[in-house]
């Protein structure tokens, strides 16, 4: 923790001017939050194709007007250069965080996913090349590792991709290292592993797991689980990638023109996961305690069992998780009751 609070003292006795793309998003929105409290200039662009405004308001209400009036937001798609050219202008850092994410999403909708994360993410890295840019960071994905068998995952080595969304962010990943051999762009891919926490959108066929089960667990409503719940992934705490991204845009000329993963090199069960949240839970909702679990067919196009290897974005960025599973879900537990707890009937 030693770099991050090096980096938070850097910044703020001189701040900066950062685009944070997708930041109507749940990982996109915390990115401003940070900034802002960090005294930061910083520029929003979202289409709100998935992100909502709400978490916008939710995040300049949280901080003092000095820090709010350090915030300008453009409403525009990534796939138009136009909008990502006016977004980069004057830029310091860019945090790219836009994309249509779900693997789910990618089988049913290939071309959408393309159009996004390939076609955006080329719009971003030529918008912010041309506007001189210091560094641009991009949310890549644990997805690429596809499938490779062997825990933890190591950055060097990955499999074949089992959807078109692992192949959009393979394709960013090799997008950008051209970039650097043929431009000189610095650039820092950093490959998420199951973020969750506060903002996290709950609604719609591809919401993520976290808190879609907190909200049925408060309401009563049954849990399904793909698969036998032996499912294991490495869950990674929102705090721990906002620490990825600031380490990342800031790190020596060692650390650039790099994949990291960004995780806490843990493996926690679908099964084991649900327990976790259904003790935390009855702690203060005590129906909660008798909830159980049911089962359904396996996804298609997961993997089967995910760990990160972090050693490198330790040994390179100084990047030290702050919070563990349990500590992250304790942590956005009281967000998730607010959001949902006034929608339990009868209790």
């Amino acid at each position: 923790m030693e770099r991050l609070a090096q980096v938070r003292n850097d910044l703020r006795a001189e701040p900066k001017r950062w685009l944070v793309t997708g930041s109507a998003g749940f990982i996109g929105s915390h990115l401003v939050q940070t900034l802002l409290r960090l005294d930061q200039e910083v520029v929003g662009l979202d289409s709100f194709a998935t992100g909502h405004r709400h978490n916008i308001e939710e995040v300049l209400d949280s901080v003092p007007s000095e820090q709010q009036a350090r915030h300008r937001f453009i409403e525009g798609d990534i796939r138009d250069l136009e909008a990502c050219r006016q977004a980069c202008d004057g830029v310091d850092y860019v945090l790219h965080q836009a994309a249509l994410g779900s693997v789910p999403r990618s089988l049913t909708d290939p071309i959408g996913t393309n159009g996004a994360n390939i076609d955006g993410f080329l719009n971003m890295l030529v918008a912010a090349k041309d506007a001189g840019v210091k560094r641009f960071v991009y949310a890549a994905s644990s997805s690429t590792y596809g499938d490779h068998p062997g825990l933890p995952k190591v950055e060097e080595v990955i499999g074949k991709p089992l959807s078109p969304y692992a192949v959009t962010k393979y394709v960013n990943e090799l997008y950008a290292d051209v970039f650097a051999r043929c431009y000189g762009f610095q650039s820092v891919g950093l490959r998420y592993f199951n973020i969750f926490g506060a903002r996290q959108d709950p609604d719609g066929a591809y919401a993520a797991v976290v808190p879609k089960w907190v909200r049925a667990l408060l309401l009563n409503e049954e849990v399904w689980i793909n698969g036998d719940g032996e499912t294991s992934r490495d869950f990674c705490y929102i705090e721990n990638a906002v620490q990825a991204n600031l380490l990342a845009a800031t790190s020596g000329s060692e650390g650039a023109n790099q994949v990291y993963n960004v995780a806490v090199s843990d493996r926690a069960t679908l099964n084991q996961l649900f327990g976790l949240l259904r003790d935390i839970l009855a702690e203060r909702f005590p129906h909660v305690a008798q909830a159980q679990a049911s089962y359904r067919d396996f996804r298609a196009g997961d993997v089967r069992h995910s760990q990160a290897d972090i050693g490198k974005a330790r040994r390179l960025l100084g990047y030290a998780p702050s919070h563990r599973l349990e500590a992250g879900l304790r942590e956005a537990m009281d967000w998730y009751v607010q959001r949902f707890g006034n929608r339990m009937s009868g209790r």
